[in-house]
């Protein structure tokens, strides 16, 4: 299975939480693994929580500080759903945000 930036995924042992894929694509093609955060349904709204709606209607918040890098050969990883372009958007400034000098 491919998997893109954007999706949500829930992964083998944590079948009760989901996850985003925060990824790049390129990043992702190259190296055959991807990063994740994950997806609360009852979780405050913040600076690094930002809330989404898939496009089948998961609802959440991405806690987009819990950064994880997840391999797909390693782990049973299955897609549920996917964000609109605005939301991966608004993750990755989020997560670039943390990462930016002073």
């Amino acid at each position: 299975m491919s998997y893109s930036q954007g999706d949500i995924v829930k992964i083998g042992g944590l079948e009760k939480i989901h996850f985003v894929i925060t990824s790049k694509n390129s990043f992702i093609k190259a190296l055959g693994v991807f990063h994740v955060c994950p997806l609360f349904s009852e979780f405050a709204d913040g600076p690094l929580h930002i809330t989404v709606i898939g496009k089948k209607g998961t609802k959440g918040t991405v806690i987009c500080e819990q950064i994880k890098m997840i391999d797909p050969d390693v782990r049973t990883v299955n897609k549920t759903d996917s964000l609109k372009y605005q939301d991966i958007m608004n993750i990755s400034d989020a997560i670039q945000g943390m990462f930016e000098y002073d």
